[in-house]
């Protein structure tokens, strides 16, 4: 796969690592020691990943620290991870729609705690399609360095739920990065900046995807 173009992986399936959590809302995946087996391979092998938490179901903060510890730990041993993205739990459409959604104070609080614990990861997502456009601008002040990008469908998040539009458009992204004082800078899936103005035009029988669209804050 290396040999054919894969440079990375997404990360996801991280939920939370804690057995007791997993064992309710997640016993059909692979083990929280098992998800960081993976990624350890994986950078071993030269493929950075992101890492994720979901939150605001049924784990204690207890068992948010304890996840966010051992991708610390993790990231000290193998330097393999590019970001860390925090997930709010959408209840709607699940087995668990009799909780509240994670609030705002939640949201951000959880991007705070990550970019103190994470010192070793160089980014922190404020995912704007769970978070809502204003909760991701206003956590760039709290830590976030990245709004993700101009996602055209998403579909896991808005079956649950989620009412936040399934596009926003570039300038409109731009915009809510300045207003907060921040400079958008476009970069590509490792954090690399991307100059669009040294980039060959593309042509017909080329992919349009080679780069994100993602704004990095």
């Amino acid at each position: 796969m290396k040999e054919a173009g894969v440079d990375s992986l997404p990360g996801g399936g991280a939920e939370i690592f804690h057995p007791r959590v997993r064992k309710i809302i997640c016993d059909h995946k692979v083990s929280g020691q098992m998800w960081l087996s993976i990624a350890r391979k994986a950078h071993q092998a030269g493929l950075r990943t992101n890492a994720t938490m979901l939150y605001g179901h049924v784990e204690t903060e207890e068992e948010r620290v304890d996840h966010l510890l051992k991708l610390r730990e993790l990231q000290d041993e193998t330097h393999g991870f590019v970001t860390f993205i925090p997930l709010a739990f959408h209840p709607d459409n699940t087995a668990l729609s009799h909780i509240p959604h994670p609030s705002g104070y939640t949201d951000l609080r959880n991007i705070a705690v990550a970019r103190l614990m994470l010192d070793n990861f160089d980014h922190i997502k404020a995912y704007w399609i769970m978070l809502s456009p204003a909760i991701a601008q206003i956590a760039q002040r709290f830590g976030a360095s990245d709004l993700d990008g101009t996602v055209a469908e998403e579909k896991i998040y808005h079956d649950a739920g989620a009412r936040t539009s399934e596009f926003t458009p570039r300038t409109e992204l731009e915009r809510l990065i300045r207003a907060a004082g921040r400079v958008p800078v476009e970069r590509d899936t490792a954090y690399n900046r991307v100059d669009r103005s040294k980039m060959p035009p593309i042509q017909p029988h080329q992919r349009t995807d080679l780069v994100s669209l993602s704004l990095n804050v």
